[in-house]
């Protein structure tokens, strides 16, 4: 097998491809062929060892899969070889085969096609944990997605659009808020060009902001909610982590609600499956239509981590081994 490994913590120059002996199936594991696998930010981070997870060098990134069984281990018995399946690895899925414990593994629908699986599950089951466990999202709500043209954020809108929800995108140029308004955006924000404050006061606020960018959006964001409005937290790809002005929160009379899908999908196994049925269903009726824009071969995947880090990717990036 080959796999694109992390050798030092110092960015994707980092990452070389090796050769390396075929996995074997523990108790508990299946071996899957990797036919497709996500590209997402945190494995930018990981790659310069910035991220909560930190394994033993060298090791390969890449936290979601799809694929192939190739192998089943000692006591699974709701997989077979030859079955189609998705998974979150968190780590190792930059590679043509992973070990994986049977548990991450979940089978793909007919509905769904493989390669597309391989950016399905981070992006969309984060969004959509984020807008209907956490913010508790409900139709006719007015829903802005900041950094919306992104992974999580294209799939916020999605999801949004597809829970009856009015969505505002924000974005940082002409072509992003297209895509954006392709994939169920009612409205565009341009905040490179335009006050985000000023432009939300001028639609008449907002009930949910989703928001994976930080910085100086968050601030303006909130101001911009409604009475009993959510700011959901999913992350700070602009870097900074803001400081809010807890009055803010009393005087608006709203909620901040934070967002750490990874792990609370670990702990909260069989809601974590629903979610993703659900998700499933959604792009069966042909209301999810995930946007990949660009594919790499494991010997590009510097080339995509920096593709990711430049803002290049709209919607997501593929790794195919």
């Amino acid at each position: 097998m080959r796999a694109a490994r992390i050798t030092a913590l110092q960015g994707p120059d980092a990452i070389e491809v090796h050769e390396l002996p075929d996995p074997e199936p523990r108790k508990g594991q299946l071996v899957i062929e990797v036919k497709s696998a996500g590209v997402n930010f945190p494995d930018l981070l990981m790659s310069r060892g910035l991220y909560q997870i930190r394994p033993p060098l060298p090791f390969p990134a890449g936290g979601e899969i799809a694929g192939v069984v190739r192998a089943v281990g000692e006591g699974v018995t709701d997989f077979a070889v030859g079955d189609r399946i998705l998974a979150l690895t968190f780590f190792g899925g930059f590679a043509s085969q992973v070990a994986i414990p049977a548990a991450q593994a979940t089978k793909l629908p007919d509905s769904m096609d493989t390669e597309l699986a391989g950016a399905f599950a981070f992006t969309y089951a984060t969004s959509y944990h984020a807008l209907v466990d956490r913010a508790q999202i409900r139709p006719g709500e007015r829903l802005l997605v900041l950094g919306a043209a992104g992974g999580v954020g294209l799939a916020a809108v999605e999801i949004g659009a597809a829970l009856g929800c009015e969505v505002v995108a924000a974005a940082s140029s002409p072509e992003k808020l297209a895509l954006c308004k392709a994939h169920g955006a009612t409205h565009g924000i341009d905040y490179t060009k335009e006050d985000l404050k000023g432009a939300l006061k001028t639609l008449g606020g907002v009930d949910v902001v989703y928001d994976p960018v930080g910085g100086e959006y968050s601030e303006a964001s909130l101001r911009a909610l409604r009475p009993d409005g959510r700011l959901v937290v999913v992350g700070f790809a602009a870097g900074a982590i803001p400081s809010i002005p807890l009055n803010l929160v009393l005087l608006k009379q709203c909620q901040i609600v934070g967002v750490a899908w990874g792990s609370w999908a670990v702990a909260n196994p069989a809601a974590h499956r629903a979610n993703l049925d659900a998700l499933f269903a959604l792009h069966a009726e042909g209301k999810l239509r995930p946007h990949v824009s660009q594919r790499f071969s494991l010997d590009e995947v510097p080339a995509a981590l920096k593709a990711l880090d430049t803002r290049q990717v709209l919607g997501k990036a593929v790794v195919i081994p």
